[in-house]
C-alpha cells in the first residue's frame, strides 16, 4: 500500500481546519456547501487558475503560492466593490506535492484567511501527472447599489489607477534573470520580486469606489489590454498619459538603468491594482477614498468618445501599445 495520502484523508488533515467556525462549510464532509447571502447584498462570485510554470515559477514556496492565488480572486472581488465572504478551492496535485508542500500550502491559506477574513468552504482534489494546477472561487458580498462594473465609463472621465504599475513584471524579470540589478539595489530586488509574489488586493478602495467610480476592474493582464475591457464594455475611448503612470521608486531606478523596460509600466501585468474612472469634479472624494484606503491613486487620462485607446509619451508623441494575452 502507497504511503502517500488519499483525497480524504488529504482534506481531513490540511483542508477541513480551513473551514473551522463556518456553518455553511458543513465541515467539507458534504457534496457542497449551504449559504445564506447577507441580507441586502448582492453575491459576487469570481474564479482565477494558476498553472505552474504559466502563472508562478516552479519551486515556488507553496505557502506563497496559496496566498497568491488567495489574493488574486480577491483582487477581482475588490474590482467590484464587494467584501470577502467565503472560497472554494480546487487542486490538480503531481507527485512533487508531497505532506510538507501541502502542509506549508495550507498554512499560507491560513495566514490570508485570517488576514482577510474569507473562509473555505468547500473544493476538489484531484491528481494530475502533467504540471500543477491550483484554482480559487471566491465569494464577496456587495450592496447593489455599490456594485462596480466595467461598462459605466463616460465620455469626460478621469481614469485612474491605484498603487504602482510594472513592480510585479519587473520583479518576474529580476527573478527569471532577464534583467541585471545593481547589487547595491539588494532592497529595491526584493520588493520588486515581493510585488510579483505576494500582490495587495485593495479591497478596501474597492468598497470606498462603489457608487463613486462610473467603472473599474483590477489591472492583471496590464494596464493597456486591461483598460481596452472597460472601453469596449463601456463603448468608449481613453486617451492617456504615459507620463503620468505611476512607478514605485525601486521600478523608476531599474528603468533608469534599461530604459528599455519603460513599456512595462503600461504592458506589464500581476500588479492587480485597481483601473477605474470617475467624474472629474469627484477628483476630491476619490483622493479621499484612496487616503482613508492607505493606497496611492493617480489620475492617468481620461475617458473619450468614439473607440480605441491613444497614449501620448514624454515627448508629446503617439504610441502604439498592447497588452498582455493568454493566447
Amino acid at each position: 500500500m502507497s504511503g502517500r495520502l488519499g483525497e480524504f484523508e488529504r482534506i481531513g488533515r490540511f483542508l477541513r481546519p480551513l473551514a473551522d467556525g463556518t456553518p455553511g462549510a458543513l465541515g467539507l464532509g458534504d457534496d457542497g456547501a449551504a449559504l445564506d447571502p447577507p441580507p441586502g447584498q448582492r453575491l459576487v462570485i469570481t474564479t482565477d487558475a494558476m498553472v505552474e510554470s504559466v502563472h508562478y515559477l516552479p519551486g515556488e514556496r507553496p505557502d506563497r503560492l496559496a496566498r497568491k492565488l488567495l489574493r488574486v480572486n480577491l483582487s477581482d472581488l475588490a474590482a467590484m466593490g464587494a467584501r470577502p465572504w467565503a472560497y472554494t478551492l480546487t487542486t490538480a496535485l503531481n507527485e512533487g506535492a508531497d505532506e510538507a508542500w501541502l502542509a506549508a500550502f495550507a498554512e499560507g491559506l491560513s495566514d490570508d484567511q485570517a488576514a482577510f477574513e474569507i473562509a473555505l468552504i468547500g473544493g476538489d482534489s484531484v491528481s494530475t501527472s502533467g504540471p500543477v494546477v491550483l484554482s480559487v472561487c471566491a465569494m464577496g458580498a456587495v450592496a447593489p447599489d455599490r456594485l462596480l462594473r466595467r461598462n459605466g465609463a463616460r465620455p469626460g472621465d478621469t481614469i485612474w489607477v491605484s498603487g504602482w504599475l510594472g513592480d510585479a513584471a519587473l520583479g518576474l524579470r529580476l527573478e527569471k534573470g532577464e534583467v541585471a540589478h545593481p547589487p547595491q539595489e539588494a532592497t529595491d530586488h526584493a520588493y520588486l520580486c515581493e510585488r510579483f509574489h505576494l500582490p495587495s488586493p485593495r479591497l478596501a478602495l474597492g468598497a470606498a469606489l462603489g457608487g463613486l467610480a462610473t467603472a473599474a476592474m483590477d489591472v492583471s493582464d496590464g494596464l493597456i489590454g486591461d483598460l481596452g475591457h472597460i472601453c469596449r464594455q463601456s463603448s468608449v475611448g481613453a486617451e492617456i498619459d504615459l507620463g503620468a503612470i505611476p512607478l514605485s521608486p525601486a521600478a523608476r531606478t531599474l528603468i533608469a538603468g534599461n530604459p528599455a523596460l519603460q513599456r512595462i509600466a503600461w504592458a506589464g501585468g500581476d500588479d492587480y491594482e485597481l483601473l477605474f474612472t470617475a467624474a472629474p469634479e469627484h477628483a476630491g472624494r476619490v483622493a479621499g477614498a484612496a487616503g482613508d484606503a492607505g493606497v496611492p491613486a493617480t489620475p492617468i487620462g481620461r475617458v473619450t468618445a468614439g473607440e480605441g485607446i491613444s497614449a501620448v509619451g514624454g515627448s508629446g508623441e503617439m504610441q502604439a501599445l498592447a497588452g498582455w494575452s493568454h493566447f
